[in-house]
């Protein structure tokens, strides 16, 4: 399913004043595609990805999925993450792993927390793993892997639900140039196999070269987005048990 962004306003107060932090921008992603959100710290990328993900609710405007509208001004915080635990995965800067769990464990957790049972929670867990080319570290602990390897697993994570839509901010940060467009890379394909609709915002347009589209965010709105290139042949789609 697509994710549509539209007139999205989001403004803080400021004291007396008030701040505008997105300022009435329209945004489609298409399913199986990965559209790039750049611009200057302070244009309003982390702040429109928050409202894309129900973190924050618009001043003004609606998030749909697919025909679904999902997100308004007036959703509550218990509607909210509802939509994120049923349809959104989110990949943060830093990868948030718990200390105490294994990379494996992560994502048997997180995929409880979504509400399926323990008997499919395994077997797809190790195929995400694996499609993240991490399976052999799956016994680890977060402080026995590389700071990409965490990422990877953090990757891994945001897909055990199989959501609609996949937000990833900042993903490459942490990582020097090669590792970073490996991550990229890893993202777009992920994508494309299981069909989300992927909005990564990123501080590094040279990583970008696997991704769909570019936006250009500055002072609070957006440029028309500009596809780098047409998507590649299509990859063999992931194949994951659901038991769910």
């Amino acid at each position: 399913m697509d994710l549509h962004l539209e007139n999205i306003t989001l403004v803080y107060p400021d004291g007396a004043d008030s701040l505008t932090a997105v300022d009435d921008v329209t945004l489609t992603v298409p399913a199986g595609t990965t559209t790039a959100l750049l611009g200057p710290s302070g244009a309003g990328k982390s702040s429109l990805l928050a409202v894309a993900a129900g973190l924050t609710p618009p001043t003004r405007g609606q998030v749909r999925i697919g025909d679904d509208v999902v997100l308004t001004p007036t959703t509550t915080v218990p509607e909210a993450t509802r939509v994120r635990l049923d349809r959104i995965g989110i990949v943060f800067q830093s990868p948030q792993l718990l200390a105490s769990l294994t990379a494996l464990e992560q994502l048997e957790l997180h995929a409880h927390l979504r509400g399926r049972r323990p008997a499919s929670l395994r077997e797809r867990a190790m195929a995400l793993l694996e499609a993240v080319d991490i399976a052999d570290h799956g016994h680890k602990l977060p402080a026995q892997l590389s700071g990409g390897q965490r990422q990877r697993v953090a990757i891994a994570r945001a897909l055990i639900g199989e959501p609609r839509v996949l937000l990833v901010d900042e993903p490459t940060s942490a990582l020097d140039h090669d590792r970073g467009t490996q991550v990229v890379e890893l993202i777009t394909g992920l994508a494309r196999q299981t069909g989300a609709a992927t909005l990564l915002v990123s501080h590094d347009a040279s990583t970008l070269t696997s991704v769909d589209a570019t936006v250009r965010m500055l002072d609070a709105r957006i440029e028309e987005p500009v596809p780098i290139h047409a998507r590649g042949a299509a990859h063999p789609p992931l194949t994951v048990k659901d038991e769910t």
